[in-house]
């Protein structure tokens, strides 16, 4: 299946002539959160965090308003502190304060990205005395996976997930999240870096999807996806190579869908996790759909076999 984002064709598993880029839980399962938290190396030697960039590149659309934003270390502190959602933090490279040494302890253990910026990074978001620290705050709040999935099978229901393996355009994830909501999927589940940013953008494409739809956002997608299956749940991957259709996998269990990126596709180590692949028919000249329209199929392949 290929996916097709704008202007620019891309292949839906991974498969592409450019460069690589760089608590509790269910019944029987012994993983916990916190393998959730810690990226493993990739393939080249790379973690996570290098091979999937979540840079300056998220805020390009718009320069965030003041309210959307945290300005200095202490308040950063206090936000961290209080609980507050954040969805990134950008923190100047040479702080070396005794105060800015507490705030990466305490950045070390919140699961939020911390990008380690140029001071004049940070003066394109703000006038302000920002002391080398700015901390984005989240629209919406996040669901950890492993409190998510245990209360899907208590509730007495069959889980039903959408993850996004790395899709990068906001509006494709709005649309995305707007027919999770529709389909009646149980959440959506994102990388903590890499993927696109939660912002005003993506929750006005989605509807007002994103204020009530739950979204995971996991620091290791290798580690979410196999929690998944240890809690029963059937992985159907979106790839051009499967030789299944999206039609003949039966999805009338626990099922996650998972879409890659709009670019390189689902990440090898996550696709070869899957328990089942499938793909979609292509007729006529055109060989590729936009991810939003292509989960969208998917998505109410499992509302038609479901009888929904």
């Amino acid at each position: 299946m290929f996916f097709k984002q704008q202007n620019n064709t891309f292949r839906g598993d991974g498969h592409n002539p450019r460069p690589h880029r760089s608590s509790s839980s269910r019944s029987g399962s012994s993983i916990s959160s916190h393998d959730f938290d810690t990226p493993r190396s990739y393939g080249g030697g790379r973690d996570v965090e290098a091979a999937r960039s979540y840079g300056p590149k998220d805020y390009e659309t718009r320069r965030p308003k003041e309210k959307e934003m945290i300005f200095g270390i202490r308040a950063v502190i206090e936000a961290i502190d209080a609980g507050k959602t954040l969805d990134k933090v950008l923190v100047r490279r040479d702080m070396s304060s005794a105060l800015s040494r507490e705030l990466m302890e305490k950045l070390e253990g919140f699961p939020t990205p911390v990008q380690k910026v140029p001071v004049e990074k940070l003066n394109q978001f703000t006038d302000k005395n920002h002391q080398g620290v700015i901390a984005f705050l989240s629209p919406v709040e996040f669901t950890p996976i492993d409190l998510l999935v245990p209360s899907i099978f208590d509730e007495g229901k069959v889980p039903f997930l959408v993850v996004l393996d790395g899709v990068t355009d906001v509006r494709n994830f709005g649309a995305i999240a707007r027919t999770c909501a529709c389909a009646g999927a149980d959440a959506v589940i994102v990388p903590a870096r890499g993927g696109a940013a939660i912002n005003g953008d993506a929750i006005k494409t989605s509807a007002g999807a994103l204020h009530t739809l739950p979204v995971c956002k996991v620091e290791n997608m290798q580690n979410a996806l196999q929690y998944l299956k240890d809690s029963g749940v059937q992985l159907v991957a979106a790839t051009e190579h499967a030789t299944q259709l999206y039609t003949e996998a039966d999805m009338t269990g626990p099922v996650a869908i998972v879409m890659g990126s709009e670019d390189l596709g689902i990440f090898p180590a996550n696709l070869a996790l899957c328990d089942t692949k499938v793909k979609l028919p292509m007729q006529g000249t055109i060989e590729s759909l936009n991810v939003s329209v292509a989960a969208g199929v998917f998505m109410y392949e499992v509302v038609r076999q479901r009888g929904i």
